[in-house]
């Protein structure tokens, strides 16, 4: 079983960014999804998730409505503003610049 990782500060926003993407969302369905496309090695907690959707929802990048779940429970469904797709488009271009300064690290110590 592989290892469960933590989320580097700063990368949370843009998992939560690219899953609604995909479409509206309730907050456990965001975290499953991560989890799930991560191949159950990246974990969310509640405790991290939902202070940094209201967070994202402060910053107008996210909007929410009330919901029903395909378990029939009431929840609040998250989605992409269009502030959030020009949000999520420099949070990827952060995100590659940041892989690949952490991947000539190592083969500057060669």
């Amino acid at each position: 079983m592989a290892d469960k990782l933590g989320i580097l500060q700063g990368t949370l926003d843009l998992l939560i960014l690219r899953t609604l993407q995909r479409g509206p969302q309730h907050g456990h369905g965001i975290s499953q999804v991560i989890r799930a496309h991560s191949g159950d090695v990246l974990q969310v907690e509640h405790g991290s998730l939902y202070p940094a959707l209201h967070r994202l929802r402060r910053e107008d990048w996210i909007e929410s409505e009330w919901g029903v779940t395909e378990n029939s429970q009431r929840a609040r469904f998250y989605r992409l503003t269009a502030a959030g797709k020009r949000q999520l488009a420099r949070e990827e271009s952060r995100w590659k610049l940041f892989v690949k300064a952490v991947a000539r690290v190592p083969r500057a110590q060669e």
